[in-house]
C-alpha cells in the first residue's frame, strides 16, 4: 500500500515481487487443501523467520531478545491453538502467558542492567507476531471450513496490499501520515479498501457459501486493522532505524515487512468469520 503518484517512487522490483507472491500462493493453497499440518509448518517457518528479523532490527539498537525461546514458545501457541480443539483459544492464551513468564525469569539471570528495556522488548516479539499467528491455526482448527476461511483470510487481507499499491501509483495524491509513512496516500487507501470488499465479498459467497454482505463486512474490517498493522511496522521501524526488516523475499523485502498487516487483521476477521459466517 506504499505508493505514491509514479511508479519509480516505490522502490519495489514489481516483477520480482509479483513472482514471488505468486509463489507463496502456490506454497499455501497446495500445503492447506493437501495436508494441513504442513501448512502449519509452512505457518510456523513464516512467522519464526518474522520473529528473527525482528529480534536482528532490535541488536542494532543493543536490545536484546532471546531467539530460541520466542521461537519454541511461538510454535508451541500456534500448535496449541491448532490441536487444543474447543479449548483451542484457551491454550493459545495459556502457553502464551507461560512462555512470557519463562521469558522473564530467562532474562533475570542474565543480570539487571537493561532487564526492563529487553523484556518489553521480548514481550513485543512474543506478542508481535507470535501470539497473533496462531490466531491462523484457530481458523484452520475449524473443522468444516478450516483451509477456507484460511483463504479467505489471507486474500482478502493481500488484496489491501494489492489494491492500494496499484491505487496509489495510479491516483496517489494525499499523504495518509507523512511522518510515519510518507509512500502512503488516502488514494492508495480508497483501492485497498475496494480490494478489500470485493474480495472479501466473493470469497465469503463462493468459499464459505454465505451472504456477499457478510464479506463486504468482513473486507472493509481488515483494511482499517491492515492499514494499521502496516503503520505500526513502519513506526517500528523508523524507530530502529532500519528500511526493511530483511532480505528474504526479492520485491518484498523482510517476511515481517509482509507479516505485518496480516497479522493487524487476524483477531478481528477470525472473530468476525467465528460470529458471522
Amino acid at each position: 500500500m506504499e505508493s505514491a503518484a509514479g511508479g519509480s517512487r516505490t522502490g519495489r522490483n514489481l516483477p520480482a515481487a509479483i513472482a514471488v507472491g505468486a509463489g507463496l500462493g502456490v506454497v499455501i493453497i497446495a500445503s492447506l487443501y493437501l495436508v494441513e499440518w504442513l501448512f502449519l509448518a509452512v505457518l510456523v517457518a513464516a512467522v519464526g523467520i518474522g520473529v528473527t528479523e525482528l529480534v536482528k532490527s532490535f541488536e542494532a539498537r543493543d536490545i536484546t531478545v532471546p531467539t530460541i525461546p520466542v521461537l519454541v514458545g511461538m510454535t508451541a501457541m500456534i500448535c496449541g491453538a491448532y490441536w487444543g480443539g474447543q479449548d483451542g483459544p484457551a491454550w493459545l492464551v495459556g502457553v502464551f502467558a507461560m512462555t512470557v513468564l519463562v521469558l522473564m525469569i530467562w532474562r533475570m539471570f542474565q543480570g539487571t542492567e537493561g532487564y526492563v528495556r529487553d523484556i518489553s522488548a521480548t514481550v513485543l516479539v512474543t506478542v508481535y507476531p507470535s501470539l497473533l499467528a496462531g490466531f491462523v491455526a484457530l481458523l484452520l482448527a475449524n473443522p468444516d471450513q478450516g483451509p477456507d476461511r484460511v483463504v479467505v483470510f489471507i486474500a482478502t487481507t493481500a488484496a489491501s496490499d494489492i489494491g492500494g499499491y496499484f491505487a496509489g501509483i495510479s491516483f496517489g495524491r494525499h499523504k495518509m501520515s507523512p511522518l510515519i509513512s510518507p509512500k502512503k496516500t488516502w488514494e492508495g487507501f480508497a483501492g485497498s479498501a475496494l480490494a478489500c470488499m470485493a474480495v472479501g465479498g466473493w470469497l465469503v459467497a463462493w468459499l464459505l457459501e454465505d451472504a456477499v454482505w457478510k464479506g463486504v463486512l468482513i473486507g472493509a474490517v481488515a483494511v482499517v486493522f491492515a492499514t494499521l498493522g502496516d503503520l505500526v511496522e513502519s513506526v517500528i521501524k523508523r524507530d530502529l532505524g532500519v528500511k526493511d526488516m530483511g532480505s528474504v523475499l526479492p520485491g518484498h523485502g523482510g517476511l515481517m515487512d509482509r507479516l505485518d498487516s496480516l497479522v493487524a487483521a487476524l483477531i478481528p476477521v477470525w472473530a468476525l468469520l467465528t460470529l458471522l459466517v
